[in-house]
């Protein structure tokens, strides 16, 4: 189903990469939707709680980011040996708690992994459809699972935002 690791990384690579994602200065780019599908584009645009900053690591298979190094700890701790995407996400603090629509990353790759990494502590979760199972947000905690498991993220209502990098990779 899925497997959850808590202090995942040594704690000198967990502190480095936290240091660079939350810096005021670490660019994030507004994203109109959590979760995108197609048909549902007018849905997408009424639901004011569907939306979310991101900075893209990885994709189109090279790195896209300056950062991307931040994240070769991570990388080679989940024991990728080809990625396809790594993407970061950024959902604010809201007063009323929101969860985006189940989904699965990345449809048509077999035998693709998701990783959800936790880059701080807050009341948000991931939420699996199978079985209602939640794994709460604690910082430097992952959980990895099949990418065509339905699963949704959520924001948070106890601090200013909830970060999470999803890496999606071949083992």
């Amino acid at each position: 189903m899925f497997e959850v690791t808590d202090n995942f990384l040594h704690k000198n690579d967990f502190n480095n990469l936290e240091q660079v994602i939350c810096d005021p200065q670490f660019p994030w780019y507004y994203y109109p939707a959590i979760t995108y599908e197609e048909g549902k584009e007018d849905l997408i645009e009424k639901d004011l709680t569907q939306y979310q900053f991101t900075h893209m690591f990885y994709q189109h298979n090279k790195p896209n980011s300056n950062y991307f190094d931040t994240l070769l700890p991570l990388i080679d701790k989940l024991g990728c040996k080809a990625l396809v995407r790594i993407k970061a996400n950024l959902n604010p603090y809201s007063s009323q708690f929101s969860e985006s629509w189940n989904h699965v990353d990345l449809l048509n790759h077999k035998n693709l992994r998701t990783a959800v990494f936790y880059v701080n502590t807050n009341n948000g979760y991931t939420k699996f459809k199978k079985n209602n199972k939640k794994v709460s947000s604690i910082k430097n905690r992952v959980v990895v699972f099949n990418s065509n498991l339905e699963h949704l993220g959520t924001n948070t209502t106890n601090c200013k935002r909830r970060i999470v990098i999803n890496i999606n990779y071949y083992q």
